[in-house]
């Protein structure tokens, strides 16, 4: 009796053991969704999560495809809508053939299906018990319906493929939903034995049709598909084609890792199938080209390459290059993209930008490139270009020009604006750095650089990087206007500005548009070039593995060339000729001749031009810094009205700041002389009258010109111009023995000055007459007119 008990008492609680194993395994479960990769035309690419390549799929099915259901449920479990999660009958008929007849009968329904492939195990009794028990509960719990689908997300398609949704889309590349009579049967074969059946090759391919046709027939006997719909299945199902099967292509392992890098960033939750924004055949040209590039730079040290090339509007990522082969021993693995160096002179186009945009400079600003003895910046090519415009000193990537950049905006300014644009995470002081931050010693990558290029190729909009079709980024940021981000491209577009210091890259034979900037990093660690047209921005970083010294490779030799070839073959390709059109001007802005060291409107005199962009209103002066005299050729002072015309020639001046003077004077641009040539000078003049005041010659002897301005000079006042800064020069030219001269405006005395002195007056609107006098009142000039708006 004890012994009945215990037994008893035993048995129930295996029971309650067994029912409560059940009910904790009755929850539907699954692992997230896997997902499959496709470029922008539907090429595959990866599969991604889950973490173990035999792991893939789960995709849900939602609705449940009629047709599908049909199928399955005939296979699987025919009396599903009438049984509780456990088949009595089928069970019946099981214990009835294993005791009687021999052999097995498969007596497990879906949902007991659904209990054992979520929580696999060895097929003992008690586990099959526990199956039985969990699929009642899980049917009372979340209904048929529910249970189907999960059997549909969960069931095996073999070579790694769970749910039939994802084996639709690996082995027919179909969404379920589309699926025929005879693609659905095909697919419904394979769970029975995934190995035997392997779409892959064509003994399982064989196997799977075989069984397809049973499934057919079942269907047809059920009531399901007619015989007109039998006899399509039966002729398509011999006929169906599964693709090779394809695997990651090795040319673009870093842009498939960097993109899963994102959707895990942004914790993706949508379609399991993602179009990434590359383009695996632009992906594998790109390659191409780096590949070739960097066997030629090899020679001179050279180890690995990565290049970026994004759409220039939607800033999608059509190929990624992260180094020039993954399984290389030069830390091929390594993505050379994301790897912080230093950027050389790349990060200068940010800093006229920000001068710009701040007002601290203009388009026609005279900056000076000449040796810093003050802070010790140097050009990289120790020579210096003397007085330069934006548009050249950027184009020429000059350094002292750029370091007199940061400090007319301010080192804080400069550095806020450089986190601002994502180049760094300003964990630093901008002290560490100083004004060698504008040649290069503030580290970034490629990416970021790309990044922040794109505001400049875009009218000042800074987007993030768009990695697959359908992303929500980040709203979009003005962080330039969009007059001074064209301005800038302008300055980068134009061939000529380029000179002397590097080759005409730019627009070339083909007639197309490009904006470029170069950079390299101090010894020649780093080559780097950022490059854009109407459609395309590419970015490209050559150097070695452990950043050590190339071989004398800059980034105009090297990363340029390529970013040039890349973004020549894209414009060769069929519908790409558009992009000839050119970069679009500032709105409202019209061109306007320049002399280029003077920043002033041209006249004939100047030896130098160049056209920049003004916005209406804002055109500078005719130059008068340049200046066409003629002189006597014996010693170059100006010719008198006695010297001898043999001895006259007209010869180019130019009356530079007393900053470049010494420069101009170099470069054949001496200062214009200030005195008559006494040479071949009458008698009669020689001889100073008696009656003149000391240190003054007799007014017959005396020779009086205004040199500045010129009459008939018509200016427009520059309303943005500080008014302390709103002056007009004004030089004269006096005989020789004319200490000084006083200035007439209007007939009214307003200045002594020395003749060899420039003085500026300010300006004030309206007609103005400019003469100079002698002291004594004997020796007065012609008048010049100037107006003034």
């Amino acid at each position: 009796m004890r012994t009945g008990r215990l037994a008893a008492l035993a048995g129930l609680g295996l029971v309650a053991l067994l029912a409560g194993a059940a009910v904790s395994r009755s929850t539907l479960v699954a692992p997230p969704p896997t997902l499959f990769v496709v470029d922008r035309h539907g090429a595959y690419l990866a599969q991604l999560g889950g973490g173990d390549p035999a792991d893939l799929g789960y995709w849900p099915v939602d609705p449940i495809p009629p047709r599908v259901a049909a199928a399955i449920l005939s296979i699987e479990d025919q009396r599903f809508r009438r049984h509780p999660g456990v088949d009595p009958l089928a069970v019946g008929r099981a214990l009835w053939r294993r005791l009687f007849v021999g052999g097995r009968s498969g007596a497990s329904t879906i949902a007991m299906q659904v209990a054992r492939m979520q929580n696999p195990g060895p097929r003992t009794l008690p586990r099959k018990i526990v199956e039985a028990l969990s699929a009642v509960v899980m049917t009372v719990r979340c209904g048929q319906d529910a249970v189907l689908r999960h059997y549909l997300r969960l069931v095996p398609f073999g070579n790694g493929s769970h749910g039939i949704a994802h084996a639709a889309r690996w082995y027919l590349d179909k969404p379920v939903e589309d699926l025929s009579w005879a693609e659905i049967a095909f697919l419904a074969a394979i769970p029975q034995s995934p190995t035997h059946m392997n779409p892959f090759t064509a003994q399982g391919r064989a196997a799977a049709v075989k069984r397809g046709h049973r499934i057919l027939a079942a269907l047809r006997r059920n009531g399901v598909i007619g015989d007109d719909d039998l006899a399509l299945a039966d002729h398509q199902i011999d006929e169906i084609v599964v693709p090779d099967r394809v695997s990651r292509p090795t040319e673009a392992l870093h842009a498939i890792f960097r993109l899963r890098q994102e959707l895990a960033l942004r914790a993706y939750q949508g379609d399991p199938r993602v179009f990434a924004t590359l383009d695996l055949d632009l992906q594998n040209r790109v390659y191409d080209l780096a590949d070739r590039s960097l066997a030629e730079w090899s020679q001179r040290g050279a180890q690995q390459v990565s290049v970026v090339l994004v759409d220039r509007a939607s800033r999608e990522v059509l190929a990624w290059i992260g180094s020039d082969d993954y399984f290389a021993k030069m830390a091929g693995a390594m993505d050379f993209a994301e790897v912080s160096r230093s950027p050389g002179s790349t990060l200068k186009p940010f800093l006229y930008a920000l001068a710009l945009d701040r007002h601290k400079i203009a388009a026609n600003t005279v900056m000076s490139d000449l040796p810093d003895t003050i802070w010790g910046i140097e050009n990289a090519d120790h020579d210096y270009l003397g007085p330069m415009l934006p548009r050249q000193a950027l184009a020429n990537s000059r350094n002292v020009p750029a370091a007199w950049l940061v400090r007319q905006t301010g080192l804080d300014e400069a550095y806020l604006f450089l986190s601002a644009l994502g180049l760094h995470d300003n964990r630093q002081p901008a002290e560490r750095f100083g004004l060698v931050l504008a040649v290069g010693a503030l580290p970034t990558t490629l990416e970021r650089l790309v990044r922040a290029y794109g505001a400049l190729a875009d009218d000042g909009r800074l987007a993030d990087l768009t990695w697959w079709r359908g992303e929500d980024r980040p709203p979009d940021r003005q962080v330039l206007s969009a007059a001074v981000a064209r301005q800038v491209t302008q300055f980068l577009s134009d061939p000529a500005a380029r000179l002397p210091s590097f080759p005409r890259l730019g627009s070339n034979e083909d007639g197309l548009p490009i904006a470029v900037k170069t950079g390299t990093s101090q010894g020649y660690r780093d080559a780097w070039a950022v490059a854009w047209t109407p459609r395309y921005l590419v970015g490209v970083w050559t150097g070695r593995a452990r950043g050590s010294a190339m071989r004398s490779l800059a980034g105009a030799q090297s990363s340029a060339k390529l970013a040039q070839d890349v973004l020549l073959d894209l414009y060769r390709r069929p519908g790409e000729a558009n992009q000839a059109r050119g970069f679009p001007p500032p709105e409202g802005y019209r061109p306007v001749e320049l002399c280029a060291q003077t920043g002033l409107r041209a006249a004939n005199r100047c030896t130098e031009k160049l056209v920049e962009w003004f916005p209406a209103g804002h055109v500078p002066e005719e130059d008068d810094v340049f200046q066409m005299l003629h002189v006597d050729l014996r010693n170059g002072l100006l010719a008198a009205p006695w010297t001898p015309q043999v001895y006259v020639a007209e010869r180019t001046f130019a009356a530079l700041a007393p900053e470049h003077a010494a420069w101009g004077q170099a470069h054949s641009l001496p200062p214009p002389p200030a005195e008559l040539s006494p040479l071949d000078r009458p008698s009669a003049i020689r001889q100073p009258a008696a009656t003149a005041s000391p240190g003054v010659r007799a007014a017959s002897s005396v020779h009086l010109a205004v040199a500045a301005p010129r009459d008939g000079l018509r200016m427009v006042r520059n309303p943005e111009t500080p008014p302390e800064a709103m002056v007009l020069g004004l030089r004269a030219v006096a005989s020789p023995g004319i200490e000084q001269i006083v200035w007439m405006i209007d007939g009214k005395a307003w200045k002594t000055a020395s003749p060899r002195e420039t003085v500026h007056w300010p300006l004030s609107p309206g007609v103005h007459h400019f003469e100079i006098a002698t002291p004594d009142g004997q020796g007065r000039s012609a008048a010049v007119v100037i107006d003034v708006e």
